[in-house]
This record gives C-alpha cells, sequence and structure tokens, in this order.
C-alpha cells in the first residue's frame, strides 16, 4: 500500500470525490461494484488520477472479493475439521463447541474488518489527495494502464488495457452472486457504444452470470419441488404412514430431487472457476467466448 502527493498538481475536489466514492463503495459488499464502472466511465477523458483509482477499486471489488470469500472458506472447513478432531469427550461437547463459535465469530469478524480496511484507507488517502495503490494490485495495475502518479504527464491511460480490465473484472464477478453482474451490465449501458469489444464481453458476461444465478436458485426449487410433492403424495403427518406403495413414491421423489440438486449444487462452482478463467485470459489479450454461449452472442450482436 503507498502513496504519493505533489503540492504542486492536486487532484481536483471532483477526481477526489469519484476516487474516494469508488474505493468506499466496497463497504456495500458487491452491490457497491457498479460505482467504480461508472467512475471510471465518467473521468476517463477528464483524470488518469480518478478512473486509474476507479479501475483500481473495481479491480479490489471483483479479484480482492473472490480471494476474501475463498480464504473465509477454507479458514472455515478448517476450523471445522480442527473441532472435530480435536475434540476429546462428549463431555465437554457444549464448552468446546461454544469455544468453537466464539473463535469462528472472532474470526469472520476479523476477516471482514481486514477486508473493509484497505477501501477505506483508500477513500481517506483519495480524498487527501494523495495517490493510493493497493498492496500488489496497484502497482500491476498501474503497470498494465501505463499510468506513473498523479504528475503523470502522458495524455490517458492505455485504452486498450483499460476495455480488457474493466472486462475482466465483469468475469471474475461471476462469484459475486447477484451483483456481480452489476459490474459488466453497468460497462454494457454506459460504453458499449464505443467499444465493440467492451460491449460483446459485457453482454456475454451479464448473460452467463444470470444462467449461473439461476442454476443455483434453480437446484433449490428444484428441492423445493421434491419435499413438497414428498408431502402431498404421502400425507404426511396423516394416518397414510411411509410404509406403504404411495408413501415409497413420495419417498424416491424426493429422493432423487435431493440428488438432482446435490448435482446442480455442484456444477455452479465450475461455473464459477470458468468465470475466473475467462477473465484471466481476456486480460492476457484473447478475445474469449464462453462455449456455446459465446457464439450465441455474438451472432445476436452482429444482427444489431
Amino acid at each position: 500500500m503507498t502513496w504519493t502527493v505533489s503540492m504542486k498538481d492536486k487532484p481536483t475536489t471532483e477526481e477526489r470525490i469519484w476516487a474516494a466514492l469508488s474505493h468506499l463503495s466496497a463497504i456495500a459488499f458487491g452491490m457497491g461494484i457498479l460505482l467504480p464502472v461508472i467512475g471510471w466511465s465518467e473521468q476517463r477523458w477528464k483524470s488518469n488520477y480518478a478512473s486509474f483509482q476507479s479501475l483500481q477499486a473495481l479491480g479490489y471489488q471483483s479479484l480482492g472479493y473472490t480471494i476474501w470469500i475463498l480464504t473465509t472458506l477454507v479458514l472455515i472447513i478448517f476450523s471445522s475439521m480442527g473441532l472435530v478432531l480435536g475434540m476429546e469427550s462428549i463431555e465437554n461437547l457444549d464448552a468446546e463447541l461454544w469455544g468453537w463459535v466464539i473463535a469462528h465469530m472472532i474470526l469472520m469478524f476479523g476477516l471482514i474488518g481486514l477486508y473493509l480496511l484497505l477501501p477505506v484507507v483508500g477513500a481517506i488517502t483519495c480524498a487527501l489527495g494523495w495517490d493510493f495503490r493497493y498492496p500488489v494490485l496497484g502497482n500491476r495495475l498501474a503497470k498494465y494502464l501505463g499510468y506513473d502518479s498523479i504528475n503523470d504527464e502522458r495524455p490517458w491511460l492505455i485504452e486498450e488495457h483499460e476495455d480488457r480490465w474493466v472486462a475482466a473484472m465483469g468475469h471474475f464477478a461471476v462469484i459475486i452472486m447477484l451483483w456481480g453482474m452489476l459490474a459488466p451490465a453497468t460497462a454494457w449501458v454506459l460504453r458499449g457504444k464505443h467499444s465493440p469489444f467492451l460491449k460483446f464481453q459485457s453482454i456475454q458476461t451479464v448473460v452467463y452470470q444470470i444462467l449461473t444465478t439461476g442454476l443455483y436458485f434453480g437446484s433449490g426449487v428444484v428441492y423445493s419441488f421434491g419435499f413438497f410433492a414428498f408431502v402431498l403424495i404421502t400425507g404426511f403427518g396423516t394416518n397414510a404412514g411411509l410404509d406403504s406403495s404411495t408413501g415409497m413414491i413420495g419417498i424416491l421423489v424426493l429422493l432423487a430431487s435431493i440428488f438432482v440438486a446435490m448435482i446442480i449444487v455442484m456444477v455452479v462452482p465450475m461455473l464459477h472457476i470458468l468465470g475466473q478463467w475467462a477473465g484471466y485470459r481476456v486480460l492476457k489479450g484473447d478475445e474469449y467466448r464462453y462455449p456455446v454461449l459465446g457464439r450465441l452472442i455474438e451472432r445476436w450482436t452482429m444482427r444489431r
């Protein structure tokens, strides 16, 4: 995390506001991801400083969120395994469970605080007119975009790399349930007319995220259908019983729905991984297309 400032050439109030708001939007946990895209679109031909800070904030809310949520899941899994393996006796079970719950809550609040700390620091730093960089991400992005500092005399950032960064972050954001599609949807609306590449990537990303999210919620629909069908068929809670032929049919329907729902739930993480791969390919300069979906979207956009 680095920042520099020159008293001779300080960012304007408008630049500082856009930069600070882009960083601070991270506290919305997913919902704020559209604000950095808006800030970048508004400032890209006005201020390298505000554009860079907005793009950096976008990267943190997509890549950073992905790393944060994966880290959280891994720690939860290992802490749960530690609880099971560390149980010494059934007599101490209550005390061990309470200890695990307290430690788990401390860990979760600590991870949330850690995730929010850097954006808050970034917002304060930009509000003061300094050049903020996230650890690792900031300098790499600055190099990718051709950004030096507040006093950079080059006219604008590298336009192609700006579009690729925004498109890639849209792909990465697939792991953010529902709100992840705000980034590509906003880029499509605001910059689609100016960049055919960004338009195509944003459209296919929005459609891909809609399908992925729909599949996830679809698993809940399948399970709910099986449960209610089980209740209706067996008359659960009445005198019909579960050992009759009707009861067996109800049980089979319930088990089948659970099985299908579990398969769907296991497929969704694979689709998330494909989204991460798509973002990586876009950053590397490829004209990435999702299997089948990408071709269909390409034909649709060419006819419009």
